[in-house]
């Protein structure tokens, strides 16, 4: 096969091992390799690191393994090209499987040119990315420990979230407080509600009527302190997102992204975190949309295709599109929510939810690409059986924005 890469190495990263394989020219048609093994250790990896410039190697390639990866890309991807490839990719011949062979087998898929780097973001965009991930997990705390909160209150006879569709909020949050202190009447607790939740008095009589041990009072207090804390950590993480995301809002993208139905801030600034702006590294919409695994899988043997799920692929960036396609099918008068409740009807929520999800991305591939705004026509755009009205409310979209326009009546049907 024909050598790309003349002087090259390959990694197999362990948590507290690397095993590097270096291959240089030797003599004229004859290659060098050389094994050597190093610790994980900031010190050791610059030991490697000069190893490998002592060699004049250009491209180092390893495997994504978890996170043990990342110690090794830090130091050195400042002078070297590191070619981060799926495990999958290069996955070597069962039998006689070693740590030097694997090191030998990346090395020598790396010299002629046969492995696919994965995509990896300026570091700038990876902290931004990081935070993000972060604020995710922490807000999925944060529902866990309502859960476990409500599932106290159910163990004590307490309906209370049969009546009051947030029990944080500040009716719930007030009965809550006085349940902990030793409060059980449940006249009392009712006459705790504010605003509109004065008119549901009798009904919180009958749901704060139950059986409160002491044990379900502490738990109670443990559970809203946590919630306060989980609280008061996400916003001071959003305040470091939003201090940090702003050398990628370029033209109001941020803004951009929140008028596609479905997607809010929080999720436009995912989007951006995973995605990033620069737009080059992804061809077409449909290689973006291979990335975050929104398209149908494909493995055909002897003419059948024996599987058409959904590949694995950026999962958080899955994650995200999914929740906003969830939040568009429960929107009207937008074609999101037309085609989410097309497909729904005939395949599924689940399935209609990851078509949506991909309609979303290519939106968004568009709107960093080009710069422009999303107007949606609304559902009724897309509706052929009312053809004259569609026309009607097209023009009148269109005169909304500043477009002066003349269409000419469409033919009748014969």
């Amino acid at each position: 096969m024909e050598v790309v890469n003349r002087h090259c190495a390959g990694l197999d990263v362990h948590k507290k091992t690397v095993v590097a394989c270096r291959i240089v020219p030797h003599r004229e048609g004859e290659w060098e390799k050389e094994i050597r093994t190093y610790g994980t250790t900031t010190g050791a990896l610059l030991e490697l690191a000069d190893w490998l410039r002592a060699g004049q190697v250009s491209q180092v390639a390893m495997e994504s393994t978890g996170v043990y990866w990342r110690p090794v890309f830090n130091i050195l991807e400042a002078d070297f090209e590191v070619v981060l490839v799926n495990a999958r990719h290069i996955k070597h011949v069962p039998g006689r499987k070693t740590d030097v062979r694997d090191a030998q087998w990346i090395a020598e898929l790396l010299q002629h040119g046969l492995l696919t780097a994965s995509f990896i973001p300026p570091a700038p965009q990876r902290a931004v990315r990081e935070l993000i991930r972060y604020r995710t997990k922490l807000l999925q705390e944060r529902t866990r420990e309502v859960n476990r909160l409500q599932k106290v209150l159910e163990d004590a006879n307490l309906k209370l979230g049969d009546v009051i569709s947030d029990v944080l909020g500040v009716s719930g949050r007030a009965m809550l407080q006085a349940l902990i202190v030793g409060q059980d009447n449940p006249a009392q607790l009712a006459q705790m509600a504010h605003g509109r939740m004065r008119s549901k008095i009798a009904a919180l009589e009958q749901a704060l009527t139950g059986r409160v041990r002491d044990e379900h009072r502490f738990l109670l207090k443990l559970h809203l302190e946590h919630i306060d804390y989980l609280t008061e950590r996400v916003t001071e993480l959003q305040q470091e997102i939003d201090r940090r995301i702003v050398p990628f809002d370029h033209n109001h993208l941020l803004d951009r992204l929140d008028t596609i139905p479905g997607v809010g801030l929080l999720t436009a600034q995912g989007l951006l975190a995973e995605i990033g702006t620069d737009m080059q590294r992804f061809p077409t919409a449909g290689h973006l949309a291979s990335w975050a695994g929104l398209v149908p899988g494909k493995q055909e043997s002897a003419g059948r295709n024996r599987s058409a799920k959904t590949p694995k692929a950026n999962r958080h960036l899955r994650t995200i599109l999914v929740e906003a396609a969830h939040a568009a099918g429960r929107s009207k008068d937008n074609y999101l929510a037309a085609q989410y409740r097309r497909l729904a009807a005939r395949r599924g929520k689940k399935r209609a939810a990851i078509a949506v999800a991909h309609s979303i991305l290519v939106i968004t591939y568009y709107l960093i690409q080009r710069g422009t705004a999303y107007v949606d026509l609304g559902a009724h755009y897309f509706d052929q059986r009312n053809q004259q009205a569609t026309q009607r409310r097209l023009v009148k979209r269109l005169e909304q924005l500043g477009f002066s326009v003349s269409l000419q009546p469409l033919p009748q049907a014969a």
